[in-house]
């Protein structure tokens, strides 16, 4: 067991990632879906400035409001003022700085943990959600291996489910994401496992089960953006483009992500209602922008949303690069290798590609990427090799290239 969790385990999803750190403190300080709790005038305890900082972290998840990051900044420096050396305030910064995307900071906090406190559990999540995004996977693996032992159940099932996938073992994944859902306590942390199983099942075309999985999520916590926001592209693949819009509608009233407000704008640009779409494409620079003003670093999304619009290539290019050097991750080769294919150049795009690929992960989005390289370069039927794996992994893998991958096999 330990051998299989050192080469499987990683990071589970960032969205999610300080819901999972919930569970993980020892002291008890905060809990999923806990609302912010208001302190008495200056305390003198670190700890409640600890309870306050994480509770604005998970106040930031539940509504999107980069602003609650600065306040919870502001809590957990005044925590570490009174006393450097509190466990719950320095994880809390090593999850705030994930959320916020600066993982080598996040790495910094993560180690200072474990020297305070090296039979926690709670600090290798953080360190090892930290090496997964710098590319740094061998030891992130070891981190999660260690976090498993320490501590089973969710956190730790979690990661080691998004290991499985990252290695192409999506079975394994599912069955790992299985047990993470039975040790979930709480609606929030319930509702989440569904919507991850339900993203394990469409990463390979399974969307029956996708959606079931999605319509349990909303059934423990109605309402739930990110199976909101999952459903209407199931809906979407299915060709049901009127009910995708009213889903993903839904999901950008309730908590306006940027990821959100794109899958939006392209339904409507496939739905013929290009002036709805433009508006969308407003609202995420706005968004985009709040976000950099509290903190969050948004290169890699922003490099990519850029790359699919063909936005200035040479400047998307220098962002994209940016953004690998922050992250130098499969995902930050990915972005890289699509924004200079997108600026022509294909030779460079193909060297980035294939290291986004190197860990044998199936992801039907990286296929046509690859695709679209090899077509670039004139290799007609590796490229269309590739367009034939992304859609027989996943017909509906994308709302606005899916079509595309369709047209290039005529």
């Amino acid at each position: 067991m330990r051998r299989r969790l050192s080469l499987l385990g990683a990071a589970a999803a960032l969205a999610a990632a300080a819901l999972l750190f919930a569970g993980l403190h020892e002291t008890g300080s905060g809990t999923a879906g806990a609302g912010v709790r208001e302190l008495p005038p200056a305390p003198r305890d670190a700890s409640s400035w600890a309870r306050l900082g994480l509770s604005y972290e998970q106040k930031a998840r539940e509504t999107a409001d980069p602003s609650y990051y600065t306040k919870a900044e502001g809590a957990l420096r005044r925590a570490l003022r009174l006393d450097r050396h509190d466990l719950a305030a320095t994880t809390g910064f090593g999850s705030l700085a994930l959320s916020r995307h600066r993982f080598r900071e996040a790495l910094g906090y993560g180690r200072r943990a474990q020297r305070l406190a090296p039979s926690s559990a709670a600090p290798y999540a953080v360190v090892g959600d930290a090496l997964v995004e710098l590319g740094r996977y061998d030891e992130a693996f070891r981190a999660f291996d260690t976090l498993a032992r320490l501590k089973p159940g969710l956190t730790a099932y979690a990661r080691v489910a998004y290991g499985r996938e990252l290695v192409g073992d999506t079975t394994g994944a599912i069955q790992a994401m299985r047990l993470a859902a039975e040790t979930a306590a709480g609606r929030e942390p319930a509702a989440w496992t569904h919507w991850q199983l339900g993203k394990l099942y469409w990463s390979v075309g399974r969307s029956t089960e996708a959606a079931s999985e999605y319509r349990a999520a909303l059934t423990v916590l109605p309402g739930y953006v990110y199976a909101l926001d999952a459903l209407a592209q199931v809906e979407a693949g299915r060709g049901r483009v009127t009910r995708a819009i009213s889903l993903e509608r839904r999901a950008v009233d309730r908590v306006p992500l940027p990821q959100f407000v794109s899958v939006l704008g392209d339904l409507y640009r496939r739905a013929g209602r290009p002036r709805d779409a433009r508006r969308q494409d407003g609202l995420v620079t706005v968004i985009e922008r709040l976000l950099a003003a509290n903190g969050v670093r948004t290169d890699l999304e922003t490099a990519l949303y850029r790359a699919d619009r063909g936005i200035r290539p040479e400047e998307t290019v220098a962002l994209a690069r940016l953004a690998r050097r922050d992250r130098p991750s499969i995902d930050g080769d990915d972005a890289l290798a699509w924004a200079l294919f997108r600026g022509g150049r294909c030779d460079d795009a193909l060297t980035y590609s294939q290291r986004s690929l190197r860990l044998g992960t199936r992801d039907a989005l990286k296929f046509f990427h690859r695709g679209m390289i090899e077509r670039c370069l004139g290799r007609r039927a590796a490229a269309r090799a590739w367009f034939r794996r992304a859609l027989a992994l996943n017909p509906g893998f994308s709302v606005r290239w899916a079509a595309v991958a369709r047209k290039e096999l005529g």
